[in-house]
């Protein structure tokens, strides 16, 4: 391997930007990346990535010491593949995939090493679980057991997954366990299934104790608290628990609790007391800690592992204030594949060999795009109504001197989730066209605590969720950062009904609204959940309501951008999956039909063979072009004009006359 090397570029302050930046072309942003998703095999003598080809993203191989243009392709679908990993012994590779959108994974499985392979064709694969109308999703990959996998299927019952172990090599079946209590997620020690964890019947979350086909509920918490296993101990009795339950703690911590005395040990908790644990890093040879992780305003990394503290600090030191990412690693841990990315710059992967402490670079991430010409992400704090202080990440436009900006206000889906420190294509995208872009982590948000989280609890659309968004738009204007005429919202799921939201209930404050599979009738969209989210839907009904009881339904009509249709004064653009399984299709089509309906200027598009978000190359690339086109009409800002004839083609085929959308009768 190669000496080891300081990383140029990487850390390095920034420069100031003194002119306003060229226009970037689109696909700068959002074409497929050449490369991605780097895996090391266990034995460290290849690497599986990701690459395009035949038209989706696929699985590619190499020898560590190839170049990248000796790499062969493993798989051609025409839809990118959802994700994979190497088999515990390296003999295969696993991976999954829907059908367009639709979330109903199938697992397969591949001999990389195959004849077929070497000589440039396809693998040959297998199917180990899941079919058409069938999620099948993956528990455990054993340490001791490398030639099976434990699986859920919902094929009995669309509600619960039961549980299987699979053979890789011929995809035989073994049913392990079968699911008739709600289980939502089941927990394993070295291909033994010991524990279980449901939703209660108030809303709480319990873990259970699995033997003998028996269930003994061994650690609780109540609704608004959160607990979960991370893992087992090496010892293989005690396990990690991720929780921040009871009166006195509010952030996430990662506790060792011990089922046999019914007692919990402090492991880690934030060391500056500011947000919830985000993950822990252990080691995959023995189980001990490594290092946990927090992201505060910025990511921050603790090492809990003397030697992986060495490791930790020379990365640091060759890589600077990079957010890092373990992405793999070899079954003795002496390469690991790591990830270093920041806001101006989407990334570069790098083999890391931990022994002789070298880094030897892979591949940049979006190797063509110019990190000189994106903008950095700063961290803000502003003051809700209620005084409450709103975390949020404010990116201005290169070039500008930060006054009377056109905005781009963009809040994040889940909405139990968080925007987070780092590269963001759109955010850079909307900064290139010369918005600032504000994105808010209004109350709802996770990783704050639960008392954060919890106050944002049944308060969507007239409630202090959107009021938090439409404060911190009121803020950028106050401070001379917006142009009180040129505020756009556009977002995607929860995003996507913020967006109605906020041209529904504060049409004042916004010129127009992009909503991306946003749901507009919060009624309907819990109607139409999944029959796999059954398991969780009383604390989802907690959380937001529940349309059976009286008074709640009267609630979330009112929170619903759909009933307030009359209010809306600014254009609207809509984009939808017709095969999104989380928010139907009908979320969007009855919001175009009512404002067709009321004469508001409403666009619509759809892709036929997307869900819950655009994975095809070409649909995200058409769609976020009608998406510049169409803010840069309404408040102002740049926009390419001309796209190149595949583009431009599938812009025109997901356009819908709205005046053929149809609704069917009912609320």
């Amino acid at each position: 391997m190669l000496a080891a090397c300081a990383v140029p570029g990487v850390g390095e302050p920034e420069q100031e930007v003194e002119q306003e930046a060229p226009l970037l072309d689109i696909r700068l942003f959002f074409e497929d990346p050449r490369y991605s998703a780097a895996r090391i095999s266990p034995d460290g003598e290849y690497i599986a990535f990701m690459k395009p080809y035949n038209g989706g993203r696929n699985i590619w191989i190499k020898g560590i010491d190839e170049p990248f243009d000796k790499a062969r392709p493993l798989t051609g679908y025409e839809r990118s593949i959802a994700t994979y990993f190497w088999s515990r012994d390296g003999e295969s590779i696993v991976y999954m995939q829907d059908r367009y959108g639709d979330e109903n994974y199938q697992i397969r499985a591949l001999n990389p090493h195959d004849d077929a392979a070497d000589e440039g064709d396809l693998a040959d694969s297998w199917q180990l679980a899941g079919d058409q109308g069938v999620r099948a999703v993956i528990y455990h990959v054993p340490r001791e057991k490398p030639e099976v996998v434990f699986v859920g299927l919902n094929d009995r019952d669309p509600r619960y997954h039961d549980v299987y172990q699979v053979e890789i090599a011929s995809g035989d079946k073994e049913k392990l366990a079968r699911n008739e209590v709600g289980i939502e997620s089941w927990h394993f020690h070295e291909g033994q299934l010991r524990k279980a964890s449901r939703t209660t019947s108030d809303g709480g979350s319990e873990i259970l104790s699995f033997a003998d086909g028996e269930f003994q509920q061994v650690y609780s918490c109540d609704f608004g608290e959160s607990c979960r296993v991370a893992r087992f101990h090496p010892d293989g009795e005690r396990v990690y628990l991720v929780t921040n339950a009871g009166e006195e703690r509010d952030l996430s911590e990662l506790v060792l609790f011990d089922p046999r005395q019914d007692e919990e040990e402090l492991v880690d908790a934030d060391p500056e007391g500011e947000v919830d644990l985000d993950g822990a890093i252990f080691s995959e040879v023995d189980d001990r800690l490594l290092a946990t992780t927090y992201f505060g305003d910025k990511q921050r990394i603790y090492a809990h592992d003397e030697g992986f503290a060495e490791k930790l600090e020379w990365l640091r030191e060759q890589l600077g204030e990079s957010e890092l990412s373990f992405t793999s690693r070899t079954s003795d841990e002496s390469q690991w594949t790591v990830g270093a990315a920041r806001d101006t710059d989407p990334g570069t992967v790098y083999v890391f060999d931990a022994d002789q402490m070298n880094l030897d670079k892979l591949y940049a991430g979006r190797p063509e795009l110019p990190n000189e010409h994106l903008a950095p992400m700063r961290p803000i704090r502003y003051s809700a109504r209620d005084g409450e202080q709103i975390p949020a990440y404010l990116t201005l436009p290169p070039g500008s001197d930060g006054e009377d900006l056109p905005v781009v206000v963009n809040p994040h889906g889940g909405p139990w989730l968080r925007d987070k420190w780092g590269y963001s294509g759109t955010v850079q995208f909307l900064a290139n066209r010369g918005y600032a872009v504000l994105q808010p982590n209004f109350r709802g948000s996770a990783g704050y605590g639960k008392e954060f989280l919890n106050a944002g609890n049944r308060e969507w659309g007239t409630g202090v969720m959107q009021h938090d968004i439409t404060d911190g738009v009121k803020y950028l204007i106050d401070e001379g950062i917006a142009d009180p005429d040129r505020v756009a919202i556009y977002g995607g799921s929860y995003g996507g009904f913020a967006t109605l939201a906020g041209l529904a209930f504060t049409p004042e404050l916004y010129a127009a609204g992009v909503s991306v599979v946003g749901p507009s009738n919060i009624i309907t969209l819990i109607e139409t959940f999944p029959p796999y989210w059954e398991p969780g839907m009383e604390r989802l009904k907690r959380r937001v309501g529940d349309p059976k009881d009286e008074q709640d339904r009267e609630r979330l009509k009112e929170q619903s951008p759909l009933f307030a249709v009359d209010q809306m004064r600014s254009p609207l653009l809509v984009v939808h999956g017709a095969n999104d399984p989380r928010v139907a299709q009908r979320e969007s089509d009855q919001i175009v039909a009512a404002l067709r309906d009321a004469g508001h200027p409403v666009e619509y598009l759809v892709a036929p063979d997307e869900g819950h978000g655009f994975v095809d190359e070409l649909n995200r690339l058409a769609y976020l072009a009608a998406t510049e086109r169409f803010l840069a009409k309404h408040i102002g800002g740049r926009y390419q004009g001309e796209y190149d004839e595949a583009i431009e083609g599938r812009l025109e085929e997901l356009r819908v006359d709205i005046n053929e959308v149809e609704v069917d009768d009912g609320e």
